[in-house]
């Protein structure tokens, strides 16, 4: 188990922001996660920062934009990453082998994105650089177009299973509606995700609207800090398991529908913190579109490859069953601003294991699973986590 602890956090709503740029937004959610800790800028001693941008914005160097939100933070030192889609989870790797290291006791992890000031096609093309574009640049529909291609090379090997990710859609929508900082929280029902319309047309290939998830802005943060010190704190979320595992990027070169790197992710997770699958109380998944989602169901062993859709028709990863799949909306209703992601999906399931998630609440939340990924399964991570105060 690493050594570091999450000890509190901060999260700003997911939407249209009225934040003009991720400085305002990683201000607000730092300030948050600061009191949620109940710590100063002078207690941190390193920043980890987690932004995509990629053209979303012409100022880059974000790392050191903490501190021009709060000039306490102008001496702590400060990196930036990017991973694409798990941008967040990057910079979380970074700040927990900090730690670990014994280079310091307390980091913040800041993820952020503002995403909504760009024009539609100019975000499908700016989202392409998660991609290898030398290949892939002329996907119909930008990025979506990549998982497009995915679900129909899923539906002509396996069978059409649109109704199926339209259920879990509906589910994922149905449990933002208990999440405040979801960017839509509307329960629009599988008839609605399933029927294509002028208000769910089709994207990308056989999905519609309701299978892909949202451009947003937001911010996420989360606090971390040494058992030492964590043993002092109000809170205790530890790591039983973190794993990175990466796949090559050329979708050309591997079976893409096997999720080869997420499945190596989960693997060796879940090996290393000693559990099973059916040990964890709740999984909060990367379902940046339906058929991620369905496809991270193989992956993580709920079933064989191509059985995926019988996970969402047996119920299994509703709320109330089995094995919870994103009790908070998922990246389908929260939203999804890159750099944010991978942290706020560990906010998510911290709160969970805290007993602070209120209406998204999983009754004895024991053990939770996170897997956040970049591109089309290229880098993925997996945490396992457990609260240990």
């Amino acid at each position: 188990m690493t050594k570091a602890q999450i000890v509190g956090w901060g999260h700003t709503a997911f939407g249209k922001s009225e934040h003009p740029d991720t400085e305002a937004l990683m201000a607000e959610a730092v300030a948050a996660a600061l009191d949620h800790a109940g710590i100063t800028p002078e207690d941190v001693d390193g920043l980890f920062v987690g932004v995509f941008n990629n053209g979303f914005s012409k100022q880059d160097f974000q790392g050191a934009l903490v501190a021009m939100g709060d000039a306490r933070f102008a001496h702590v030192p400060a990196t930036r990453y990017e991973n694409a889609c798990a941008t967040g989870s990057a910079a979380l790797h970074g700040a927990l082998d900090f730690i670990d290291a014994g280079r310091g006791r307390i980091a913040l992890v800041v993820g952020a994105e503002k995403m909504t000031a760009t024009p539609n096609p100019e975000v499908g093309d700016i989202l392409l650089g998660a991609s290898y574009r030398k290949e892939e640049a002329d996907a119909e529909g930008g990025f979506a177009g990549l998982f497009g291609r995915i679900a129909d090379s899923y539906f002509q090997r396996y069978g059409d299973r649109s109704e199926e990710l339209a259920m879990i859609a509906a589910k994922n929508h149905a449990n933002g509606m208990g999440n405040p900082y979801a960017h839509l929280r509307k329960d629009f029902g599988v008839e609605f995700c399933n029927t294509v319309s002028e208000k769910n047309p089709r994207v990308a290939g056989p999905l519609r609207r309701t299978d892909c998830s949202l451009v947003s802005d937001g911010a996420a943060v989360l606090v971390l800090a040494d058992a030492e010190t964590a043993a002092g704190m109000a809170r205790g979320i530890g790591f039983r398991a973190r794993a990175q595992a990466n796949d090559i990027m050329a979708m050309s070169r591997r079976d893409v529908l096997e999720f080869r790197g997420a499945r190596m992710a989960w693997d060796k997770a879940l090996a290393e913190g000693g559990v099973a699958i059916d040990d964890l109380s709740l999984v909060e998944t990367h379902d940046c579109f339906t058929i991620a989602e369905m496809l991270e169901y193989e992956a993580m062993g709920l079933a064989a490859p191509g059985q995926g859709h019988r996970v969402i028709r047996e119920g299994i990863t509703r709320k109330d069953g089995r094995l919870p799949v994103n009790p908070s909306g998922g990246l389908k209703s929260k939203g999804h601003p890159i750099g944010a992601t991978g942290v706020s999906m560990h906010v998510m399931a911290a709160m969970q294991l805290m007993g602070e998630a209120g209406d998204m609440q999983i009754p004895g939340a024991r053990l939770a699973g996170v897997f956040n990924m970049g591109g089309a399964a290229v880098a993925n991570y997996v945490s396992i986590l457990e609260r240990v105060k």
